[in-house]
C-alpha cells in the first residue's frame, strides 16, 4: 500500500517513496556526503559560501579534467567526432565554473578577513585537479608537484600528468598526421616543460585558417580550442578581479604573491598560435 501512496494519500500513478535502505537518488548522488563535508574554522557566516563555492569549483575542475582528457585521447585516436563533443561539453562547464566566482565577486576586504585566517596557509594554487587542468592545456612546472609529496596518489597522478602529452601537444601530433608542416621541435620536446610559442607552429594554424575548407575538420577543431581557450582566460580573470576586490595587493594566502601573480597568469594566452596566427589571415 506504501508504494502507491504518496504522503498526502494520493493515488497509484505517486512516486515510490519507500525504500528498505537509502534512496537510490543517494546511492548515486552520495548527497549526504557531499553535504557534510564543509568542516567551518570561523565563527563567521560568510565562511560557508567561501567554503561551498571552492569545493564546486573542484566538481568543476574534475568534470572539465575528464572531458579534455577524452579529447586528448580521442584525438591521438583520430576520432574528431568524439573530440569536438567532449570540447564543446567543457565549454558549457567553464561557463559555470567561471559563475561560482558570482558569489565571491563582491567580498570586501573587511567581509574576506573575516574568515580569510582560517585558511592558514591554504591556497587555490595547492589545487591538484586544478593542477591537471594547467598540465592538459600546457602550463607545465614540474615544481608543482612539491606542495602534493604527501598524498601519494594525487603526487603519483600529477607526474603522470606531467610527462603525458597535453591536450595541445595531441593536436598538434595530429595536425602533422595530416601532413601540416608541424616543426619537429614542437613534437619532439620535452612534454614536462611548458609548452612555449612556435613561429612554425603559427605559421601552420594561418595556412588552415586562411583556407578553412582544405581541411574544414581541423579549422573545427581550431575554433572549439580557441573558445575554450577564451573561457580559460576569462576564468583567470575572474579570479584575479574577484582577489582585487577582496585583499588588494596583499601578499596572497599560502605566501604567493597575490594579486601580482594573478596578473601574470592572466596576460598568457592558451593555445598560443590560434590566437597570433590570426593577425596572418
Amino acid at each position: 500500500m506504501s508504494n502507491t501512496l504518496d504522503a498526502s494519500g494520493a493515488g497509484s500513478d505517486a512516486p515510490n517513496l519507500d525504500f528498505a535502505g537509502t534512496t537510490p537518488y543517494e546511492d548515486y548522488v552520495q548527497a549526504d556526503v557531499l553535504t557534510h563535508l564543509q568542516h567551518l574554522r570561523s565563527d563567521d557566516p560568510g565562511e560557508m559560501v567561501f567554503l561551498v563555492t571552492t569545493q564546486v569549483m573542484e566538481l568543476w575542475f574534475t568534470v572539465i579534467v575528464h572531458e579534455w582528457e577524452t579529447a586528448a585521447k580521442a584525438v591521438r585516436e583520430d576520432d574528431l567526432s568524439v573530440a569536438t563533443d567532449a570540447l564543446k561539453r567543457s565549454l558549457r562547464e567553464l561557463e559555470a565554473l567561471n559563475a561560482s566566482w558570482r558569489p565571491l565577486a563582491h567580498l570586501t576586504p573587511a567581509q574576506f578577513n573575516s574568515y580569510r585566517g582560517a585558511l592558514g596557509e591554504g591556497s587555490g594554487f595547492q589545487s591538484a585537479m586544478y593542477r591537471r587542468m594547467e598540465f592538459l592545456l600546457g602550463d607545465k612546472s614540474a615544481s608543482m608537484l612539491v606542495p602534493h609529496r604527501g598524498a601519494p596518489r594525487v603526487h603519483a597522478e600529477l607526474e603522470k600528468a606531467l610527462y603525458e602529452p597535453s591536450l595541445y601537444d595531441e593536436v598538434l601530433r595530429l595536425l602533422a598526421r595530416r601532413g601540416l608542416p608541424v616543426p619537429s621541435a614542437a613534437l619532439d620536446r620535452d612534454l614536462s616543460q611548458r609548452y612555449e610559442p612556435s613561429a612554425g607552429v603559427e605559421a601552420v594554424w594561418t595556412a588552415l585558417y586562411a583556407d578553412p575548407d582544405a581541411h574544414p575538420d581541423l579549422h573545427r577543431l581550431g575554433e572549439v580550442m580557441t573558445d575554450v581557450a577564451e573561457l580559460v582566460w576569462r576564468w583567470r580573470n575572474d579570479h584575479l578581479v574577484a582577489t582585487r576586490r577582496a585583499m588588494g595587493a596583499k601578499t596572497g594566502t599560502g605566501g604567493s604573491a597575490g594579486v601580482a601573480w594573478l596578473e601574470k597568469r592572466a596576460t598568457k594566452n592558451v593555445f598560443p598560435e590560434l590566437w597570433t596566427a590570426r593577425s596572418h589571415v
